[in-house]
């Protein structure tokens, strides 16, 4: 005889104390349905939370619930009839067992019909286990201190990208190793001073539209593996400023790549170094440079922070922006 579970919540953001509850509760059972409920202002859209579900429970039907109806017996007299009517659309099959990792779920149980079977650290007591007694409150407040506990997908949500952003000689690499060995983010390198060492002929415009890609490749498949934050030494923004440098024209398909969430504009205060691949030693052609690189940041309407001194200046310049961001 199939044996059919149910259990609900919020998961705002789902985290390894839900997913340690669902699996168990997935283990016990035939099926299992589990309703993602939210309310139209939460912090976290609830589509998105649904579709992080779905993708994190593909044996199990994940269903959601976004109307605004009462969250607590002591909100209104008929809190019992409007859920136990959520419940029965969701889950119009008899239910064997109700899951739940706190106490409302004795409650849950006897008004839906099931067994209550009292999964979850708050109900067992651990509360201070750091799986167990996991808070969605508390990896709100502070995702990068509960990183380790987050699935993928809610790691995509949280995690930052910050991409150095510079005309030429104005210390984007040396800054990304700095801010990478102080806060352990990955960095995505740049892919065009590897293009430009091997091929050493003049950039066309499908040199500079590869570069953008082959760039944009990169931080995308970085992504995977990265913690909180993100570097990127240049993106397909950086490329377009170049194109329109040495092309006089600004492709579309660079200006509409994926953005990051914070660009360090690098002020042109260094001196210039010729390091065999770089083209605008004229002070002249490396303010107009500098003028189209951050033309670029305007016109794609991104968040940019201006970064200017001499090393340990701009590494606090630096550190105090991406501090703000997350702030």
């Amino acid at each position: 005889m199939t044996k059919r579970g149910f259990l609900l919540g919020k998961f705002m953001p789902p985290h390894a104390g839900h997913m340690a509850l669902v699996r168990a509760a997935r283990a016990l059972v035939d099926e299992l349905t589990v309703l993602v409920c939210w309310l139209p202002d939460d912090p976290i859209p609830g589509e998105a939370r649904l579709a992080w579900m779905r993708d994190l429970l593909l044996d199990c039907r994940v269903l959601g619930h976004g109307a605004s109806v009462p969250q607590a017996p002591e909100d209104a007299p008929e809190f019992w009839p409007i859920w136990r009517g959520i419940v029965a659309a969701a889950h119009p099959e008899p239910i064997d067992y109700v899951f739940a990792g706190e106490d409302y779920g004795t409650e849950l149980a006897r008004q839906v019909g099931g067994f209550f079977v009292p999964l979850g650290g708050r109900v067992l007591g651990l509360s201070d286990d750091p799986v167990a007694g996991l808070s969605a409150s508390a990896v709100r407040s502070n995702p990068a201190a509960h990183w380790s506990y987050l699935p993928p997908p809610v790691q995509a949500h949280y995690r930052r990208t910050v991409c150095l952003h510079g005309a030429e000689s104005t210390g984007k690499t040396t800054l990304a190793a700095a801010l990478a060995a102080e806060t352990g983010a990955l960095t995505v390198g740049e892919y065009g001073r590897s293009h430009c060492e091997v091929h050493r002929e003049p950039l066309s415009l499908d040199d500079l539209l590869l570069i953008g890609r082959a760039q944009q490749a990169m931080i995308a498949a970085a992504g995977q593996w990265a913690g909180p934050l993100l570097l990127a030494d240049t993106d397909p923004l950086m490329t377009a400023a170049w194109c329109e440098m040495l092309l006089g024209e600004r492709p579309a398909e660079l200006m509409q790549a994926p953005k990051a969430d914070l660009y360090l504009l690098l002020e042109p205060d260094l001196p210039w170094v010729d390091d065999g691949t770089r083209f605008f030693s004229d002070p002249a052609d490396r303010h107009r440079f500098a003028k189209l690189v951050e033309q670029v940041l305007i016109d794609a309407r991104v968040p940019f922070a201006r970064i200017a001194g001499q090393g340990p200046n701009r590494l606090e310049a630096a550190r105090a922006a991406i501090g703000a961001m997350n702030a």
